[in-house]
């Protein structure tokens, strides 16, 4: 019987989400770097740069193989978003950091750097809640790291609530303000699409376990 093209690759869908989810956790990693260890942010900068278009390429490459694939392992609608959402994590993660080097920031505040160690931190819970995709018997353990991440974006949303009223009360320059509120702005996205990317997840589970 010849062999037709176009049959699943289970495994080639799990290991590009893993690439992603590992991709993010660099980016997330190299966004704590930044905000730590404020030198050399415009090579710093870059790099997050390079690794958001990394996500991208990754993206990209689910996409193609979404169109070349006719069944796909889990439902195809949420592969791509899963794909999506990962990426969009990223893009608010460099986001972040172009601001800072545009802004011509001087430092770093406190809540930036606590804002961008929870980021770190929901990236590596996703990343590790992504590998247990691909065996079907073991689906059920994603759900921890779901209820992890639903509670660190809660922290994220408390630290973005204290970042603006601390704005607001110790900065008397509206464009100081304008700037910092930015930034705040994409820390807190990019904790609200891993809390989505965490939601695709449970609802996997509850779909196949």
């Amino acid at each position: 019987m010849p062999r037709i093209p176009f049959l699943p690759r289970n495994e080639r869908f799990y290991d590009l989400l893993h690439e992603s989810a590992k991709n993010l956790v660099d980016a997330a990693d190299a966004l704590v770097d930044l905000v730590e260890h404020y030198q050399n942010v415009d090579m710093k900068t870059e790099r997050l740069t390079e690794l958001e278009h990394n996500g991208d390429s990754i993206t990209h490459n689910i996409v193609n193989l979404l169109h070349k694939t006719f069944v796909t392992p889990i439902e195809r609608e949420d592969i791509a978003l899963l794909a999506e959402r990962l990426d969009d994590v990223t893009d608010y993660i460099e986001g972040a950091a172009t601001a800072l080097l545009i802004y011509k920031i001087k430092e770093p505040s406190p809540c930036s750097r606590q804002m961008a160690d929870v980021v770190r931190m929901m990236a590596v819970k996703l990343e590790q809640a992504i590998s247990h995709l691909r065996v079907r018997g073991k689906l059920r353990d994603i759900l921890p790291y779901c209820v992890e991440i639903n509670r660190l974006e809660n922290v994220a949303d408390g630290l973005f609530r204290q970042a603006v009223a601390v704005l607001f009360e110790k900065e008397s320059s509206a464009a100081e303000i304008i700037k910092w509120r930015d930034i705040y702005e994409q820390l807190e996205q990019a904790t609200d699409l891993a809390e989505d990317v965490a939601n695709v997840l449970e609802g996997i589970v509850l779909k196949h376990a």
